[in-house]
């Protein structure tokens, strides 16, 4: 039972130190062990956590001795992670039961306001905006417990307590709900007219015919509206030919509103490289797992540089919201940066670049912000 076991590891076992089929449980018990020195030592933000260390509990430091297979130590790491209160912290490996990723597959930004918890946004096209909850509708519960219990419950089960904007990230999580099953969800509209809600979990969506991005005419200005695919090599071909649609000089707007799931650098520069004439500072990087081991702080700047025979002159528009996540919050900060207008609500937040450490003995691999990224003015980019 227990190689069967094993063989429930989600990376490729090669990358371990120890064959899969050759796993014994005290390997995964100290890999589960090692999450709180990894992140003391990689996470970028270790500055916003009481004392500049992980808040690791004693339950889950109880927990972390008991984890005896792959499947145990991903639910222990999804529970360890939860922790920081940060959408960007994430595990490599999942299970069907594990909670939804926020931003990528949730649809109600929630905030605590008070003593309520209010629907802040709501994801266009998504089972919550077709069940017609409106930003401003009241959260009540979720799985029929009430929100403010559900979200003590959360931090109560990992062996800590919530407060502040800690339970804003719980609540968000809960509205979201797990991959193998629907939501319950109560709200109460602003004419306090109470709803109950099942909702499907985002995972079902089929998105296999959605374009990488779509244009539209909207009044004198085109808008590109980039579908959730910054981290797909063909969007910037689809740009290309979205924007060759321009006439010269017309306002272009780019919607990053549907950005959730980020991207890479190289997308968004092959999309902002229409827009520049010469090589242009867009981002700043601080590496502090280097001042940490050395004394010695690394920083640097990013360029975008024109692309050969492409450029476009005229207005430039950006949209972003609260599915504008990580590299998408890369390219408002970039566009800020080379003079286009950003307009728009707060974004996801997400803290800065997210590194892949894979756990010594299984293989499996934990996501954590290890960059803090900054526009070039110097403001954090989860500030912007």
């Amino acid at each position: 039972m227990r190689a069967r076991a094993a063989r429930l590891v989600l990376v490729p076992a090669a990358f371990a130190l120890v064959a899969a089929d050759e796993l014994k449980p005290a390997d995964f018990a100290a890999d589960a062990r090692s999450i709180e020195t990894i992140v003391n030592k990689q996470y970028a933000s270790l500055d916003r956590l009481r004392g500049g260390r992980m808040p690791m509990t004693e339950k889950l430091r109880a927990e972390s001795d008991a984890v005896s297979t792959a499947r145990e130590l991903v639910r222990y790491s999804e529970r360890a992670l939860a922790l920081l209160a940060d959408h960007h912290a994430i595990t490599g490996s999942s299970t069907k039961e594990s909670r939804a990723v926020v931003p990528s597959y949730s649809d109600l930004w929630v905030e605590r306001q008070g003593n309520d918890y209010v629907v802040e946004q709501v994801r266009a096209d998504t089972p919550a905006s077709q069940a017609g909850i409106h930003a401003g509708d009241r959260l009540i519960s979720v799985d029929g417990v009430p929100i403010s219990e559900a979200v003590a419950a959360f931090w109560a089960d990992l062996g800590t307590t919530g407060g502040g904007d800690r339970d804003g990230y719980a609540a968000r999580v809960l509205a979201a709900g797990r991959r193998d099953r629907p939501r319950q969800i109560l709200v109460r509209s602003s004419n306090g007219a109470p709803r109950s809600l099942t909702l499907p979990n985002l995972y079902g969506r089929n998105l296999a015919d959605r374009p990488l991005l779509s244009a539209a005419e909207e009044g004198k200005s085109l808008v590109i509206r980039i579908h959730d695919s910054l981290g797909n090599g063909d969007t910037v071909a689809a740009f290309d030919r979205a924007i060759a649609r321009a006439r010269p000089g017309r306002p272009i707007v780019i919607d990053l509103t549907d950005t959730a799931s980020g991207g890479n650098t190289t997308v968004a520069r092959g999309i902002m490289g229409w827009f520049v004439s010469k090589p242009t500072f867009y981002q700043m990087h601080r590496l502090p797992v280097e001042e940490r081991e050395t004394g010695v702080a690394r920083q640097w700047v990013e360029q975008v540089l024109p692309r050969a025979g492409k450029h476009y002159r005229g207005p430039v528009t950006v949209r972003v919201g609260r599915w504008t996540g990580s590299m998408g919050e890369g390219l408002a900060i970039g566009f800020d940066a080379i003079g286009a207008r950003v307009e728009g609500s707060r974004m996801a937040g997400l803290l800065g670049a997210i590194y892949d450490h894979r756990l010594e003995r299984s293989g499996q691999v934990i996501k954590i912000p290890t960059e803090r990224l900054y526009a070039v003015s110097g403001t954090p980019r989860e500030r912007f």
